[in-house]
């Protein structure tokens, strides 16, 4: 049971950084103007902040990730990471400023993926 609570709090950490990063990418200038970009940077604007705090995210992330690789094995910790596809899909509508929308086309392939993670997470009766 630990390896799949580290491998929950990774995946909301993830996730948690992809919609921070995208955030702060709204907010920010484009790289190409890197001198603008790191202007903004430096002043620790919100968006900077954000991109900081998503980059922060990802490492200690990385961290639980490795900590759930050690009690779980790869073929079942793997297909969990596609639980982040899921949660960024139902939060990105609901973070002002990304101006993200539903579409049926989305949630066919959210409903693919569930069914999917069901097939490969499903206890194997030879095991038990």
């Amino acid at each position: 049971m630990t390896g799949y609570l580290w491998a929950a709090i990774s995946i909301l950490l993830v996730s948690g950084a992809q919609l921070s990063m995208k955030w702060a990418m709204s907010q920010l200038p484009p790289a190409r103007e890197l001198l603008l970009f790191g202007e903004q940077l430096m002043a620790l604007t919100p968006g900077a902040l954000a991109l900081f705090a998503g980059l922060t995210a990802y490492g200690l992330s990385m961290l639980c990730w490795v900590l759930a690789l050690h009690h779980i094995s790869l073929n079942r910790a793997y297909p969990l990471l596609s639980l982040s596809y899921i949660l960024v899909w139902l939060a990105a509508p609901l973070v002002p400023g990304l101006n993200e929308t539903f579409s049926w086309a989305t949630c066919a392939g959210v409903i693919l993926i569930v069914c999917g993670l069901m097939v490969i997470c499903w206890p194997d009766k030879q095991r038990n």
